[in-house]
């Protein structure tokens, strides 16, 4: 008998794995509609003779996906988890929206290169000739080039049979609010309603939050202690191993080492070794809810360039309200004492002093961004 996603989490919860939630249960049932279908949905009739050579194969029954949106930190990607390993399927995939969308520009280049005259055909087909479940983590448009593609690559990929699962922090209205011709979008704001049942995960509970409250965020001095300390937040926030998530900015990449549920991790040269400015550091803090951040090391004249990145990541993660967990070779006051910048860098103390606080990125401090 197979077992459902009602039944996983309710096992789940009995075990201690998670803390049952009223908001988290009334969403199971439409994951576990779109898992039932999807294993049980007809296959596409096969072609035979010369008419069925040369005909388009008809698309599998269509399966209404699922926008399941709601803030920060309450369980949408940890329902999104069991969802997908409950899919027993070869032919699905789950990636983060932004790293999707980045793929597809990359697909788009390279049509165009051969000549393609109509660039997304190719791209769409070759997703669609891969998976038929496509999850998604954080759908978000902040983009007018996304903004204009996504409604032609979704029409393709849904009139496939490709279905598509999605975590959101907005409603499907929101998406792209106020952006530059936001009118020519509506049409795929429409198609999601049409393919796609939308759901809130309306919890009060942000557990992303409930697992920092009363923890340190600040390891000092960067010793054994803080780096298994470190350790042992990232293994709870993000389950443990996480791959990278490459991010394009102004046609560069831009590589966070470490990407899992909005959960990011990096070392301190991986992101202020490189000659990375307040555009990455803008995108980082768009993807990320949380950034774990280690081995920052004390900072003056021999490493001047690495300061100054420092500051600017803190001033865009201060500014999008990301949680920083972090070990440093000294307490903030003590981090910068000498050379050009240090007066400044007083402000970025300050900062990493307030954004050490429990309350200092609670949901109700949130700033939404365009994002979502």
């Amino acid at each position: 008998m197979t077992r459902t996603l009602i039944d996983i989490y309710n096992e789940r919860a009995a075990d201690g794995l998670l803390n049952p939630d009223p908001a988290q249960a009334a969403a199971l049932p439409e994951l576990e509609r779109v898992r039932h279908e999807l294993a049980h949905r007809p296959a596409a009739p096969a072609r035979s003779g010369l008419r069925g050579l040369f005909s388009k194969p008809a698309a599998p029954e269509p399966v209404r996906g699922l926008y399941l949106w709601g803030g920060v930190g309450r369980g949408k990607s940890m329902l999104m988890d069991m969802f997908f390993e409950a899919v027993r399927s070869e032919r699905k995939r789950r990636v983060h929206f932004h790293a999707f969308m980045q793929e597809v520009h990359a697909g788009l280049h390279e049509a165009r290169k051969r000549g393609v005259q109509d660039a997304i055909l190719p791209v769409a087909d070759e997703v669609i000739a891969h998976v038929d479940l496509l999850c998604f983590d954080e759908m978000q448009i902040t983009d007018i080039t996304d903004a204009m593609i996504v409604g032609r690559l979704f029409e393709r990929l849904f009139a496939a049979g490709v279905v598509v699962v999605t975590t959101s922090n907005r409603v499907p209205d929101d998406l792209y609010k106020d952006g530059l011709n936001r009118q020519l979008f509506l049409p795929f704001i429409e198609m999601i309603k049409e393919r796609m049942v939308v759901r809130e995960l309306a919890s009060d509970k942000d557990y992303r939050q409930d697992r920092l409250a009363g923890s340190p965020v600040y390891f000092t001095p960067n010793d054994h202690a803080a780096r298994s300390a470190i350790q042992q937040i990232w293994d709870d926030l993000s389950g443990g191993d996480a791959p990278p998530l490459v991010l394009t900015v102004k046609a560069r990449p831009v590589e966070i080492p470490a990407f899992r549920n909005g959960v990011a991790r990096a070392g301190f040269f991986d992101l202020c070794g490189h000659p990375l400015g307040p555009a990455d550091y803008l995108a980082i803090a768009e993807v990320a809810k949380v950034l774990v951040l280690t081995d920052i090391p004390c900072l003056g004249r021999s490493n001047f360039n690495e300061a100054r990145r420092f500051v600017t990541l803190i001033d865009a993660l201060y500014e999008a309200k990301v949680r920083l967990i972090c070990s440093a070779a000294a307490q903030p006051e003590l981090l910068y004492l000498e050379g050009e910048g240090s007066f400044e860098f007083e402000r970025t103390a300050s900062r990493l002093r307030e954004m050490q606080s429990a309350d200092w990125a609670a949901p109700e401090k949130i700033i939404q961004r365009s994002a979502g």
